[in-house]
């Protein structure tokens, strides 16, 4: 509901500074039916899905689920929408649903951090980034969260202008519009804001090579720094040295994989960097406090 209403009320706001209605909105579900939100209140819906008016952006928005019933109604909807070259967005798992659809081939986009690893294994041939939002031809994506009201404020911002979008942001207490080359947070509790711009881009280097992991001099020289100075940072910063930092970065990938894909251990272990089972399992025990195998057992 959060990515939904940020979205929403971006433009709303942004009517209201104009002093009109240049923007307006309609809901829409598989069957024209209310749709419970994952925190339990109802969304009023305008329209089934195949009734859907004329409109500039059709916009997918998924909870903690890409699976519901008339699911397949949706997809029907998102392709022939495509096939008549009209413009998809999606907010956070949203995009899940494009590329189900076959409406992301050809596009950047992104997705929620947490769903990123098992999006990337699924459709692998699709450019998924993990920046904040992804602006491409006809394509709008973002992570969701906070990150709805950037993909909006930039849509306000070239429909408008930077001043309305700028005041739009200020109602909302937003600090600072993000651009679409901003990062997301690269795991759980992954705050970097004020920290050293060479912390973030070695950090943000070991998540993109989580398979084939980096070297200590690999990393160190990227940033123009000798492997102690790189020690001295992540310790000063994180409390923790750099390998040990890779690693955990590297198991929580591992984690996602195992809860949102069938991939076998072994494959999951691979896809992490790790060539030896044993070698894997004893890690994630020791970082999570269980088994892999038993990581897949539980439903989340």
């Amino acid at each position: 509901m959060f990515s939904l209403a940020a979205a929403i009320d971006t433009f709303r706001s942004a009517n209201r500074l104009l002093g009109r209605d240049f923007y307006g909105w309609t809901t829409v579900s598989a069957d024209g039916e209310a749709v419970m939100a994952s925190n339990g209140i109802p969304i009023k819906i305008d329209y089934a899905v195949a009734d859907v008016p004329p409109v500039d952006i059709l916009f997918v928005a998924v909870g903690l689920t890409t699976e519901f019933p008339g699911k397949s109604k949706v997809l029907g909807a998102l392709r022939s929408w495509g096939r008549r070259g009209g413009a998809l967005g999606a907010l956070s798992v949203g995009s899940y649903l494009l590329a189900e659809a076959g409406q992301l081939e050809g596009y950047r986009c992104t997705i929620h951090w947490e769903n990123r690893a098992g999006f990337v294994e699924r459709f692998p041939d699709i450019n998924c980034t993990g920046n904040v939002y992804e602006i491409d031809r006809k394509r709008y994506t973002c992570a969701g969260g906070t990150t709805s009201i950037d993909l909006a404020l930039e849509i306000v911002r070239g429909d408008l202008g930077p001043a309305i979008a700028n005041g739009v942001a200020n109602q909302f207490q937003h600090e600072r519009i993000r651009s679409a080359g901003d990062r997301q947070r690269v795991g759980p509790e992954r705050d970097l804001t004020g920290k050293s711009d060479k912390l973030r881009k070695i950090v943000e280097l070991m998540a993109d090579h989580l398979d084939e992991p980096l070297s200590a001099l690999q990393l160190a020289r990227t940033a123009g720094l000798s492997v102690r100075q790189v020690e001295r940072l992540f310790l000063r910063h994180l409390s923790m040295t750099p390998g040990r930092y890779y690693m955990r970065l590297r198991l929580e990938r591992a984690r996602e994989l195992l809860r949102q894909t069938n991939m076998p251990i072994l494959d999951v272990a691979i896809a992490t960097g790790f060539t030896s089972h044993s070698y894997f399992a004893q890690s994630y025990r020791q970082q999570f406090g269980r088994p892999p195998s038993e990581e897949r057992r539980t439903t989340y």
